[in-house]
């Protein structure tokens, strides 16, 4: 556990504090090593927002129901599914791993304009308003590609917690971008590709930072590829974070 993680703890200073079970959400790093030095997609949250304002973050957000329903073009890595399902809070299954991977890419279109999947001239209707861009475009989402990066829960007695996994793509599975390059959702602004460098340079949440760092050590040593590569997993035990690795 990084000192930088530990900020994670003090990065909401609310007072309304509750024992809100945490929601399912997901994070895509879409990452570009197309040139000599590895870039992510980020973009700063709104002032306007409760939970982080300001904050430079990564696409993402809370697994909808209808994330469950979406058809794909490809599906999860084994191994990878494998560790998404590793102490799931509720039922854990192969259909709720594969949801917390759509959502990652549902949210990186709405935030980003950036559709991940595979041009197909079949693409199927989906079951959700949400998704009709990725139909109008026969564009269906794949899964294969997909890394998990990393894993964290909000510290308890936060008035929203989520049970976040961040996960990563490499920038050749997307299947197309809007040519405004933003999505339809207004929560992200300045969304930019950075390299790890300039991104490290921003205003981050805690534990963002120590994601970065996971991220470039993966890059550096060649693991940023396998599925199976082992996933540090951070939550509130007592009185501070623990880590341990799924």
């Amino acid at each position: 556990m990084t000192d930088r993680y530990v900020r994670l703890s003090t990065f909401e200073q609310r007072t309304e504090w509750t024992n809100t079970r945490p929601k399912d959400a997901a994070t895509l790093i879409v990452l570009d090593r197309s040139g000599a030095e590895p870039r992510v997609l980020m973009g700063r949250r709104h002032m306007r927002h409760k939970f982080l304002p300001g904050k430079f973050v990564f696409p993402g957000g809370r697994v909808d129901p209808h994330d469950w329903r979406t058809p794909i073009a490809s599906d999860l890595d084994p191994a990878v599914g494998e560790k998404l399902m590793a102490d799931m809070k509720t039922r854990p299954s192969a259909a709720r791993a594969r949801a917390i991977a759509l959502a990652a890419i549902r949210e990186t279109y709405e935030e980003a304009g950036i559709l991940i999947g595979e041009k197909s001239a079949a693409a199927c209707t989906p079951h959700h308003p949400d998704w009709q861009e990725f139909v109008a475009r026969g564009i269906v989402p794949a899964l294969a590609g997909i890394r998990y990066l990393a894993r964290a829960i909000t510290p308890p007695r936060r008035p929203r917690r989520f049970d976040t996994r961040f996960l990563v793509v490499e920038a050749d599975a997307i299947g197309e971008t809007l040519p405004e390059g933003r999505g339809p959702s207004d929560e992200l602004e300045d969304v930019a590709w950075l390299s790890l460098a300039a991104a490290r340079g921003l205003d981050l949440p805690g534990i963002t930072h120590t994601v970065l760092e996971h991220l470039g050590a993966k890059i550096a040593d060649g693991s940023i590829t396998d599925p199976a590569a082992p996933v540090p997993y951070y939550f509130w035990r007592g009185s501070g974070f623990q880590q341990v690795m799924i």
